[in-house]
């Protein structure tokens, strides 16, 4: 298996709905490494890194986010993970 890591950004109603805490629940869940953080714009950043399967289990988490969360965009693309952190933290 080989290892992978994505930058996504999450749009809609997730400020304010616990969206991060949520996230970081569901990662340490999945073994996901990274981290997610509140952008200005309203939007989270979220980085994330596992093996492909926690990572695809982990995108199709994001797309819906938390019971109160509305997600009505998100993009990913390619990254990699510096520091080589062992846990995901909010950031």
């Amino acid at each position: 298996m080989s290892e992978s890591c994505l930058l996504a950004r999450i749009c809609g109603q997730v400020q304010g709905v616990s969206f991060r805490y949520h996230t970081q629940n569901q990662a340490q869940k999945l073994g996901i490494r990274g981290w997610v953080r509140n952008l200005s714009d309203g939007s989270v950043e979220a980085c994330i890194c596992g093996e492909q399967e926690q990572v695809k289990a982990m995108q199709q988490w994001l797309k819906q986010g938390p019971t109160y969360a509305t997600v009505t965009d998100i993009h990913f693309q390619a990254s990699e993970l510096s520091g080589g952190q062992s846990e995901f933290h909010i950031l």
